[in-house]
């Protein structure tokens, strides 16, 4: 019988956490598949085996209560009914009305606003330095989710900060601190958005959180909605936008002619999302390894989109890049519902931060957020040329 490979891979290690890329092209050299004793669970590092774990069925979403299961109940009561952590049927139900919901042209009846307000945030810092994160990567995508769901502006930084607090929760081994923030910003988000829910029912308006409130979901399962979407609806934008805009002006690089290529090679150099877990429920092969059933793996998507044997110098930030067939908006019954909301807002803002400021440059060293999961820089100082 055949020995399964194995990967000593630390996942917490500040050298890693740094900067994975390299620890990955080591892996992946000799395994695309390895068991990771500390974690618990089979990780992939080749586009290949990602995509499996991405696209098959009997690898899926199983939530299981975080314990001890009363105290994390807020936490848990968010997750355990939303679409993300389900699989079909109860996945398809779930997502059914929020996918309905997005495709009342919600979206891009919102990109003249994300143009607004690209450059409403641009025209306070005019003739500053300033942080393109705090000023500008955070609050635009933040703004739009809660202008599209119907959160009023005025809790745009807790709509921030509670969303931060949750996510801290998907790291490996989170502190006592970080799993009583994720607790603490769990009951006060759901608090909210039952209030809001509530005066929706009773006086719809035109935006999203209207449209779900009168749907089949109970409300405990709308409120994991729209706690899903504020969340995923701008983390991803937030550090995939600060990730790239790093890595552009490390190199001394612009976007390219064609905007929406630059935003796509962003999304794959530096993913925003790393690590995506999946539960097997049969025997499934991925790669060379058999995954029984209760076995867990993770589709490592940072490695997949630096895999040789699909991009053409993997390590290189072009800018033109085409074809570019990453994956980080994952592929299959999982493929990122906001996917088109979080493009266009890209798009639109780092082609408005280029255009005002062409001479941009890095003020000083960025700050990483220190997290591996959910990727992404806390600061990043910047001296802002023309305008």
């Amino acid at each position: 019988m055949r020995s399964v490979p194995t990967t000593s891979l630390d996942l917490t290690a500040a050298e890693f956490v740094a900067d994975p890329y390299p620890f990955f092209a080591e892996e992946r050299a000799r395994h695309e598949v390895a068991w990771h004793e500390a974690s618990g669970m089979y990780l992939t590092f080749s586009h290949a085996t990602v995509s499996t774990v991405q696209r098959t069925r009997t690898l899926g979403r199983l939530w299981k209560d975080k314990e001890p299961t009363d105290y994390l109940e807020p936490f848990n009561l968010l997750h355990r009914n939303q679409m993300m952590e389900n699989e079909p049927p109860e996945h398809t139900r779930l997502r059914r009305p929020v996918a309905s919901a997005f495709a009342r042209g919600h979206v891009e009846r919102l990109r003249p606003r994300v143009r607004e307000l690209a450059h409403q945030l641009l025209d306070e810092v005019a003739g500053q330095d300033f942080d393109l994160i705090e000023a500008y990567a955070e609050p635009l995508p933040v703004l739009v989710i809660a202008e599209l769901l119907g959160v009023p502006a005025s809790y745009a930084h807790s709509l921030r900060d509670w969303s931060q607090a949750i996510v801290r929760m998907y790291e490996p081994a989170p502190s006592q601190p970080v799993v009583d923030a994720a607790v603490a910003a769990a009951t006060d988000f759901a608090g909210l958005v039952r209030e809001l829910l509530t005066e929706r029912r009773a006086r719809p308006a035109d935006d999203l959180m209207s449209d779900l409130a009168v749907t089949e979901l109970s409300e405990d399962e709308q409120v994991a909605a729209v706690v899903l979407l504020l969340n995923a609806g701008h983390e991803a934008s937030v550090n995939v936008f600060g990730n790239g805009a790093v890595g552009m002006l490390r190199r001394g690089l612009r976007p390219g002619a064609d905007v929406a290529l630059t935003v796509e090679e962003m999304l794959r150099f530096d993913s925003a999302l790393q690590l995506f877990e999946r539960t097997a429920t049969e025997p499934v092969t991925v790669g060379d390894v058999l995954v029984e059933p209760g076995q867990k793996i993770a589709a490592l998507l940072g490695a997949a989109n630096r895999d040789p044997a699909v991009f053409d110098r993997p390590d290189e930030l072009d800018v033109d890049r085409d074809p570019n067939p990453h994956l980080a908006f994952g592929v299959g019954v999982h493929f990122c519902l906001g996917a088109p909301l979080a493009r266009m807002e890209l798009v639109e803002s780092v082609g408005a931060l280029f255009d005002r400021y062409p001479g941009l440059t890095l003020a000083g060293e960025p700050e990483s957020r220190g997290t591996f999961v959910l990727r992404g820089f806390r600061r990043v100082p910047v001296t802002a040329q023309g305008g």
